[in-house]
């Protein structure tokens, strides 16, 4: 059996090798790992997660300077040429380290890497071009072909738009100046975390387009809420909500002018400089799946990772559409891997089943949004008998000493057996406490078993405020 993984570099492409690696020699006969990346790394080490990270380090440290009232003077200014060079030289090592894991895997017989852009010549025909920059060119015949390609930066088809310059999350990322005023098209996690470093950064003048009452669209309503107030008082953005975007046109001295509805009536926003957050989309151009019989529409890949068109055709990661992040990458390639061993074998599939966790680093990270499973909202859909507890960060001391009050935290129970069911917050460390709330949730505990003490560190004695709430709710019941 020959398997060919286009996207090897990726957090899913490398999931799968790895998998699949552990049995050549056995049910795969041949692997073949293609990836076109100069340098590889993947996405989320050389554009998203990690150089991101990077970057809000500064912004979270301004930010917290500049609302310590112990600190006199001036905040200090970011460096933003210091700040891109330790961002490069550490995502640098991150891609060598990814590289070399990829590369590692090669040792073995019967696993080959090709440096090359991969393309479908047929259904399970892959042709690849320019392999280790030769002009060099292969045609691999596969039993079974894994599309790991990610995500790339999606740019709206909007009137006007090819008129203006503007700057994507990768060029903010790469970005040693900045201008003074800006308008942003795309509030969702993106945005929500450049935002914040935007403004930390020296842009002091700064629009968001929202197109809802409030952003977070998978939060309960009281979290967006939050979120707006955090951003309009503690970093003096000016977001516009039930806003929509209409056409672009550049003005005279060189920036952009976007004309809006917003709450029904024409406006018109102007600023030096275009931020386009405005998500990604799949990264299938060059593929060549119009040399297959595989549709791209809603509803193309399974769960079980198959492309619905072709079962012999595993899509993960970024690429399927489902949730484009890396933790959720990791886990469909190793249950891709695992499946395409199943199915060689004849045996039943396995289903991907993420129970929903999500953290966006919002207000320079130093107040991170989780979520763990359900909130109220998905409880409702899902047509679930729950109690739902909340409480506000300013209600704990330690978020005081630590001059970040702000925030809160929501847990959902089962009203029956205390299940837990769902964890929710924005505050200070919320990121780090989703670890252990996606335990809790994936283990289905009992809130009532855990435990109610004090330990270190402090802050997550918000949970446990959060845990004897629920408790008493179900003993009242």
């Amino acid at each position: 059996m020959h398997v060919v993984i286009i996207g090897a570099y990726g957090s899913a492409g490398v999931a799968v090798a790895e998998t699949l690696s552990e049995h050549v020699g056995e049910t795969v006969d041949r692997l073949t790992l293609v990836d076109n990346g100069t340098p590889g790394g993947g996405l989320c080490i050389l554009r998203g997660c990690m150089p991101s990270k990077e970057v809000l380090s500064a912004a979270a440290h301004r930010y917290q300077t500049r609302h310590d009232d112990r600190l006199v003077g001036d905040p200090p200014t970011i460096d933003l040429e210091e700040t891109v060079a330790t961002k490069d030289d550490h995502v640098l090592g991150f891609a060598e380290h990814r590289r070399a894991a990829v590369h590692r895997l090669t040792g073995r017989e019967g696993v080959e890497f090709l440096h090359g852009t991969a393309a479908f010549v047929d259904d399970h025909t892959v042709h690849v071009a320019d392999v280790d920059g030769e002009p060099d060119e292969r045609e691999l015949d596969a039993d079974y072909v894994v599309v790991a390609t990610g995500s790339s930066v999606n740019v709206p088809d909007l009137d006007g738009i090819d008129e203006v310059d503007y700057m994507t999350s990768d060029e903010v990322l790469d970005a040693t100046e900045l201008p003074d005023s800006g308008v942003v098209m795309g509030f969702g996690y993106i945005g929500m975390e450049l935002v914040p470093y935007l403004r930390e950064a020296g842009v002091s003048d700064l629009t968001v387009v929202e197109h809802d009452d409030r952003p977070l669209d998978e939060a309960d309503p009281e979290f967006g809420d939050e979120l707006l107030a955090l951003y309009r008082e503690e970093f003096d953005v000016e977001i516009l909500t039930n806003t929509y975007e209409r056409s672009l046109e550049p003005t005279e001295d060189g920036g952009v002018r976007l004309h809006v509805d917003r709450d029904g009536e024409s406006d018109v926003v102007e600023a030096e400089q275009l931020f386009l957050f405005t998500g990604r989309r799949l990264a299938v151009d060059g593929l060549g799946l119009e040399n297959t019989s595989i549709s791209i529409d809603e509803g193309w890949v399974d769960d079980t990772m198959q492309s619905r068109d072709d079962d012999r055709v595993f899509v993960v990661g970024d690429v399927n559409g489902k949730e484009q992040i890396l933790h959720v990458a990791k886990e469909q390639g190793y249950v891709a891997g695992d499946n395409i061993l199943a199915h060689a074998r004849g045996e039943e599939l396995e289903r991907y089943e993420n129970v929903h966790h999500h953290v966006v680093f919002s207000g320079a990270a130093v107040y991170p949004y989780a979520r763990v499973g359900y909130s109220r909202f998905a409880a409702d859909e899902a047509g679930l008998d729950y109690h739902a507890v909340m409480r506000e960060a300013s209600d704990d001391g330690v978020f005081k000493t630590k001059t970040t009050p702000r925030g809160r935290a929501e847990l959902v129970v089962d009203a029956d057996d205390g299940t837990v069911l769902g964890y929710q917050g924005l505050h200070y460390h919320a990121d780090v406490m989703a670890k252990t709330m996606q335990v809790a949730v994936e283990m289905e505990l009992d809130v009532r078993d855990l435990p109610d003490r004090a330990y270190h560190p402090t802050t997550p004695e918000i949970l446990d405020g959060l845990f004897r709430a629920a408790t008493e709710k179900l003993d009242r019941r």
